[in-house]
């Protein structure tokens, strides 16, 4: 991986929380859009919002909606923008960011009571976790309104951190206390694998921060949770994951990071450069963001890891534009946006 860097920070006025790529079917006179989750305390009641911000000017913001508290999740579809928050709560909006249009579920009893960590798309519906050990699918009423659906309730036993679809039957939730399991529908909603990761194995200790499926291979998940640890979990082999980084691990597959590491996504950028040619049976790279302000790209033990950006602040959420995998924006922790360019005529830039 040879490619060039360049890369900008946008300094804000409040704290970038998270952070995504609108789909390019989106796009305005604008120009490219991203959705940010913006905390600014100083703003009252609109403490907790979500901003619609052209690329072209991320000082910007073409449009708001706020928000009963601060953003847990944020995620995009190709028909809604969905933000859950650290009260319980889940609002949809349109992808025209009409937020007269938008819909939402409180939190509370009859949901979620506290934080929402997971949330993902699954082609109809939207899956929620959350801290309270409550997991949701969330469809429409067909009378404009959202209906949740309780699949589990782990009744404080385990908590959850992440969700993400496979299929519009299947999807994995990881978490506190409960490793990572994996949902059928078809089987009654019922946990059908479960996987306690790395630290199963009494090498680290900790929770799993976030999962990513591979479209094109779903029955691979990879894994980022506390110190460092990363991992790939697959179905075929439930018992043997597979560690690309971690604290204590001897070998190759020493720790990127030693902090917890927030996000993880399959890197469809080195995929379509580097691996297009290579055997199926090679798991594709990993870029990641922790807490200690690393953004990498990690692959299979005999790999090094590419180091993208070592910030000194925390990198709290990432994304990669699924139209242009070359481009990735981040959140960083001191009031900024980072946009990140690969590509051979690319400028480093400082």
């Amino acid at each position: 991986m040879a490619d060039s860097l360049s890369f900008r920070r946008h300094p804000l006025a409040s704290s970038v929380d998270l952070v995504r790529w609108l789909p390019s079917s989106s796009a305005s006179p604008s120009g490219r859009l991203l959705a940010a989750a913006i905390y600014d305390p100083s703003s009252g009641p609109a403490a907790s919002s979500i901003r619609l911000l052209p690329l072209s000017d991320l000082t910007s913001p073409l449009d708001s909606l706020a928000l009963p508290s601060r953003a847990t999740a944020l995620r995009c579809s190709p028909a809604a923008l969905a933000a859950a928050t650290s009260s319980g709560s889940l609002h949809l909006l349109p992808p025209s960011f009409d937020s007269d249009a938008a819909v939402a579920i409180p939190g509370g009893a009859g949901f979620h009571v506290g934080p929402v960590r997971g949330l993902d798309f699954g082609g109809e519906e939207w899956v929620t976790a959350g801290e309270d050990g409550r997991v949701h699918v969330v469809g429409g009423g067909g009378d404009g309104r959202l209906v949740a659906r309780k699949v589990w309730d782990a009744k404080g036993m385990s908590g959850y951190e992440a969700a993400r679809w496979a299929s519009p039957a299947e999807f994995a939730t990881g978490g506190v206390g409960c490793g990572v399991q994996w949902w059928d529908r078809r089987k009654g909603d019922a946990v059908v694998a479960q996987c306690n990761g790395i630290w199963g194995l009494g090498i680290v200790t900790g929770m799993v921060h976030s999962i990513d499926i591979h479209t094109s291979r779903k029955h691979i998940c990879v894994v980022g949770g506390s110190s460092g640890t990363i991992f790939v979990w697959d179905l075929r082999w439930p018992q043997q994951p597979i560690p690309f980084s971690g604290v204590g691990l001897s070998g190759a597959a020493e720790p990127v990071c030693e902090s917890e590491v927030w996000e993880v996504l399959f890197d469809t950028y080195t995929q379509s450069s580097d691996i297009i040619s290579s055997t199926s049976s090679k798991i594709l790279p990993v870029m990641m963001c922790s807490e200690d302000g690393i953004l990498a790209v990690v692959e299979q033990a005999d790999e090094r890891p590419l180091e993208l950006l070592a910030e000194a602040c925390a990198i709290n959420s990432f994304d990669i534009d699924p139209q242009n995998p070359s481009d990735v924006v981040c959140a960083l922790e001191w009031e900024s946006i980072g946009v990140l360019t690969r590509g051979r005529d690319a400028m480093a830039e400082e």
